[in-house]
């Protein structure tokens, strides 16, 4: 079976999570919440020598309202219109016509 993967970028994790949720309006961005262990790995073939080192997990990952518009906020009335400004807007638009 072929090795297959879909990537995405911040953005688009954003917009999909907002449409998930059913939000319509305000920024939103990405959020990431991570875990910090620490262990002693081995650093030699062997094992027999050792290095303390820290270990980062991401626990949850999730969307937040933006303070700022940046790179990493989506505005959810954009990407995910109210059912009223959507059919709002299609009526503007069979009016110019």
């Amino acid at each position: 079976m072929a090795d297959e993967q879909y990537l995405f970028d911040y953005k688009e994790i954003v917009e999909a999570l907002i449409k998930r949720q059913g939000i319509h309006e305000g920024e939103w961005r990405i959020f990431i919440e991570f875990g910090l262990g620490a262990a002693n790995v081995p650093i030699s073939p062997d094992g027999s020598m050792q290095a303390p080192a820290s270990i980062t997990t991401v626990q949850k990952i999730g969307i937040k309202r933006a303070e700022q518009v940046n790179n990493l906020s989506v505005n959810a009335a954009e990407v995910n219109p109210s059912p009223k400004a959507a059919k709002r807007g299609a009526s503007k638009k069979n009016a110019k016509k």
